[in-house]
């Protein structure tokens, strides 16, 4: 991988964070490097699956390609907000 493709990489998996941040309900309190590094998670994981199921490369936008991404990074952003919600206590 290029350095311009981990740089398209990490720009496009902020995007992916905040849609991701988004798409849950509710109010997250997590720190937003935190989403940011779901987001490029989720955006590599969801183009290697894309690549599987042979939808990572289309004309034009790669519309599912995108809605997995989103998908992945929503439920990485609900699974930190849930572990982090069970850890604290009120005193």
């Amino acid at each position: 991988m290029t350095i311009t493709g981990i740089i398209t990489a990490i720009i496009v998996g902020l995007i992916i964070g905040a849609l991701g941040r988004l798409v849950v309900p509710g109010r997250q309190n997590i720190p937003v490097w935190l989403t940011m590094v779901i987001g490029v998670v989720a955006a590599l994981i969801g183009t290697a699956i894309a690549r599987a199921l042979g939808v990572a490369t289309t004309r034009g936008v790669d519309w599912i390609e995108l809605l997995i991404q989103v998908a992945l990074a929503a439920a990485g952003v609900a699974l930190v907000v849930g572990i982090g919600g069970r850890r604290r206590t009120t005193v």
